[in-house]
């Protein structure tokens, strides 16, 4: 087994942290990373002290669970709690942002998202893309994850 890409690596970590995710309609894992160093992860799951979607439900409203801070927001929110800086970071992602997610990222700086699987949201593409975000995932013009602005440098240790 290869070495992974830079890529390949921050996005099998969020694949990881969707397993964190307390909602069993979607699991979705963030990771948000600045110069090939994690900044702040996120899940989508309940806030603090409430109640989560596997313990008593989802609240759903117009088909979507509203129970559960998504992981994007999550882990811009984590930088916010915590007082790290987001601005000029990478998002990777296992899923698209919705448009809520995208419009948080443009506002906290982040300057590419990485994902895996697609979500059909035209909404917030245009919103990632009209930012100037960099988009690289299954469904973009370069096609695979490795290759992209993450996969270069070293990282000692």
């Amino acid at each position: 087994m290869g070495r992974p890409a830079w890529d390949e690596y921050f996005l099998n970590m969020a694949g990881l942290v969707a397993t964190r995710s307390t909602c069993p309609r979607r699991q979705v894992g963030a990771v948000l990373v600045r110069d090939q160093r994690v900044v702040a992860t996120g899940y989508n799951g309940s806030p603090r002290g409430q109640p989560h979607c596997s313990d008593v439900g989802c609240l759903m409203v117009d088909g979507h669970c509203k129970r559960t801070v998504h992981a994007e927001m999550n882990a811009l929110l984590q930088c916010a709690f915590y007082g790290a800086v987001s601005s000029g970071g990478e998002m990777f992602c296992t899923d698209f942002p919705c448009l809520d997610c995208a419009k948080a990222m443009v506002q906290a700086g982040v300057r590419a998202v990485i994902y895996r699987d697609s979500y059909p949201d035209p909404h917030s593409r245009a919103t990632l893309t009209a930012a100037g975000v960099a988009l690289r995932g299954p469904g973009e013009d370069r096609g695979a994850i490795e290759g992209g602005e993450g996969d270069g440098g070293s990282q000692p240790g």
